[in-house]
């Protein structure tokens, strides 16, 4: 394993996905879904902790936005990505992350898998690092603007979501949509708009239309937003092998 040294980014990114200014157009949504990894969290990686210190990898770790949920629990946390990225602790070469078979508590993957050519390579090597009965921790989108990082292929039904999972070895044992059909909707109206108009108006836009996003995700239960969703989080456990 070859580590990084450089310090992490006290850079906007990071600031911004955990605590979005008020007229970040991304504001409610980038606080769900923090929201959602916290929960997650909680209640399937820090019980482990609890028990004795944990690996934990980040696959396709970016500049590791979440890094802060999981230092403040007995966990390992190791960020793998491409060489390129100054903020990997670990690299991926080939699409197979530099490391043996089995040897993560836990992996995490916040809004990668839709950027990603081979999905479903991406969650076998997901499996591969896992030990038995390991953690997948995974966000990705249902409905979403294009936005190509640098790539952009996937989004996902529920029901897609959780076969591509379940195909690859896992067996899923939590799913929770983040935004519901209709403030999904006004988010999409806002983005319609949004790259339209002036830089100077932006934040005033979005400052409009953040509460509408909110007062229509409160129209949605949780039940629905389960089925059909802006973003969907996934948890599931690399399944015992017989």
């Amino acid at each position: 394993m070859q580590e990084r040294k450089e310090k992490l980014p006290e850079n906007s990114e990071n600031h911004i996905r955990l605590k979005p200014a008020i007229y970040n157009p991304r504001f409610y949504y980038l606080r769900k879904l923090r929201q959602a990894v916290e929960w997650a969290v909680d209640k399937y990686i820090k019980p482990q902790s609890e028990k004795g210190k944990i690996r934990l990898i980040d696959l396709g770790c970016g500049t590791k936005p979440y890094i802060s949920l999981f230092q403040k629990h007995n966990i390992e946390y190791l960020g793998a990505d491409i060489d390129w990225n100054p903020y990997a602790d670990i690299y991926i070469k080939n699409q197979r992350v530099e490391s043996d078979d089995a040897q993560f508590d836990a992996l995490v993957s916040t809004q990668v898998l839709e950027h990603v050519d081979d999905y479903q390579g991406y969650l076998k090597e997901a499996h591969r690092l896992l030990k038995e009965n390991g953690i997948l921790l995974l966000t990705t989108h249902g409905y979403w603007m294009y936005h190509p990082d640098p790539t952009d292929f996937w989004r996902w039904t529920s029901s897609g979501l959780k076969k591509i999972v379940s195909e690859q070895g896992f067996e899923i044992v939590d799913f929770q949509g983040i935004l519901g059909r209709a403030s999904m909707g006004m988010q999409l109206v806002q983005d319609g708009i949004l790259f339209k108009i002036p830089k100077f108006l932006r934040p005033l836009w979005a400052l409009w239309m953040q509460p509408q996003i909110w007062f229509f995700d409160k129209l949605s239960s949780q039940k629905a937003r389960n089925e059909d969703a802006c973003t969907y989080i996934v948890v599931a456990r690399k399944k015992h092998i017989k």
